[in-house]
């Protein structure tokens, strides 16, 4: 990514992860376990995005607001946890 790509990219919301950056993070980060119990509730994407939205406020993982779509702070906590 070019200087000015990331530049660029900063100008709105700096948790929001575009399709640029994802198509860099999505191929490092661990496959999804197959003997996991249930469904992926949130996936990976809106996860990071969750993490990203906690360390850039400085909220704590209980106060991730559900309505923004990232799932839980306990979901994302866990995600982080795992990767």
């Amino acid at each position: 990514m070019t200087g000015w790509a990331l530049s660029r990219s900063w100008k709105r919301e700096p948790w929001i992860v575009d399709d640029e950056l994802w198509s860099l993070i999505e191929p490092i980060l661990p496959p999804w376990p197959e003997r996991a119990p249930g469904p992926r509730p949130v996936d990976d994407r809106r996860c990071l995005q969750g993490i990203l939205f906690v360390l850039y406020t400085g909220i704590t993982w209980q106060q991730l607001p559900l309505e923004l779509g990232f799932g839980s702070g306990q979901t994302c906590w866990q995600r982080l946890n795992r990767w």
